[in-house]
């Protein structure tokens, strides 16, 4: 028992060791980075998408299940850059919204969001009613 107590406290000590041996071998990324500038965008006119959202029990059952596509879902593959503000939840919907009426663009430029809820239960979440409506500029990146 004494030898086998033993022969694991010396295989759980070589095993540690050599760990921190990876770790100081491994090779490190490349820290690369692109610098963009206002002059190599083109810009649209401001324009506006809108998308509506509807809880029942603090839940968003339509958009659960994937059935509509948003902006920032990497599994659906349409990730939309957003230059100057992180847009979140609904808000999401309603530039996949903007994206796909104004298509020929990369990137939205600094996008201004406005929210109105409606819950008819006031302080409740068991039924909610939300319209976002993102307004933006748009660039694509000259050639």
């Amino acid at each position: 028992m004494k030898k086998l107590s033993l022969f694991l406290v010396c295989a759980a000590a070589v095993l540690f060791m050599s760990s921190c041996h990876t770790y100081r071998h491994s090779m490190r990324e490349p820290n690369a980075t692109v610098e963009y500038h206002a002059e190599d965008f083109i810009l649209s006119d401001q324009v506006v998408g809108e998308a509506t959202v509807y809880r029942v029990l603090g839940v968003d059952w339509i958009h659960l299940f994937g059935t509509t596509k948003a902006a920032n879902t990497p599994s659906f593959g349409t990730v939309i850059p957003v230059i100057g503000l992180r847009v979140d939840d609904g808000a999401n919907y309603a530039l996949y919204n903007m994206m796909d009426k104004n298509p020929g663009y990369d990137v939205v430029i600094y996008p201004q969001v406005e929210s109105y809820r409606h819950a008819p239960v006031l302080g409740t979440d068991i039924w909610s009613k939300t319209t976002y409506k993102v307004t933006a500029r748009l660039g694509k990146l000259k050639k």
